[in-house]
């Protein structure tokens, strides 16, 4: 009997570590979205109210929003070759991947929010912007929807491989498409609001194609080598 009691303690004990660990990354993930959904929002408002809620000002608030969301954006995208590539110093960011993709969806309801009041004051963007903007806004949150446990595990590590290599790529590229859509200038004002954007956006996939290379190089040297 003893035996069979150690044994069923043993499981117990499992599932409450899990349950507490599930728990925790939960609350983590919900400070996470309501501070990164305060911030944008909090930006948004003071801009609105120095610049005014009219084309210009929501404009403005716009561009800021849309660079405080990639920033979160970039650190759930690059986090783990960072980690991979410049060792455990850079951890946190792979271990908070999902908590800033998170962060991310939340604080870019404030742009859309911002994009509605667009459409409401008369000075909507063309269809051609919002169904190309679109796409990347709903990949977000196909793939916030996604991260959750049950889910993530319902559909399984390859088709969730898939969809979030396709997802990211196509969010990081809408991120591009847009700090790119002026012509290069040597002003401060691209200088500061563009370049540093363009340069990250350049530099996520390359993080990832090397941190990817530099595991497959690891995996070709563990293999043994042919007898002869």
């Amino acid at each position: 009997m003893r035996p069979a009691v150690n044994v069923a303690t043993t499981r117990v004990q499992r599932v409450l570590e899990v349950s507490i660990r599930d728990t925790i990354r939960s609350g983590e993930a919900i400070a996470w979205m309501a501070g990164s959904f305060g911030a944008a929002l909090l930006m948004a408002i003071a801009i609105l109210t120095c610049l005014g809620a009219n084309e210009h000002g929501t404009d403005d608030a716009l561009q800021a929003t849309a660079r405080f969301s990639f920033l979160l954006f970039w650190a759930a995208y690059s986090g783990s070759a960072l980690a991979a590539l410049f060792g455990p110093r850079w951890r946190f960011f792979k271990t908070s991947g999902r908590s800033f993709g998170l962060a991310f969806a939340s604080a870019h309801l404030v742009h859309f929010g911002l994009v509605l009041w667009l459409c409401q004051i008369g000075a909507a963007p063309p269809l051609g912007s919002f169904v190309f903007f679109g796409i990347a806004l709903l990949w977000t949150y196909i793939l916030a929807i996604l991260s959750v446990d049950w889910l993530h595990q319902a559909i399984g590590h390859k088709s969730w491989w898939w969809l979030s290599t396709i997802g990211l790529n196509y969010i990081l590229f809408a991120f591009a498409t847009d700090f790119t859509r002026f012509p290069f200038r040597t002003d401060p004002k691209y200088i500061l609001a563009y370049l540093p954007f363009i340069i990250l956006t350049v530099a996520a996939p390359v993080l990832r194609l090397t941190a990817w290379a530099q595991r497959m190089i690891g995996l070709l040297r563990q293999r043994p080598s042919p007898a002869r």
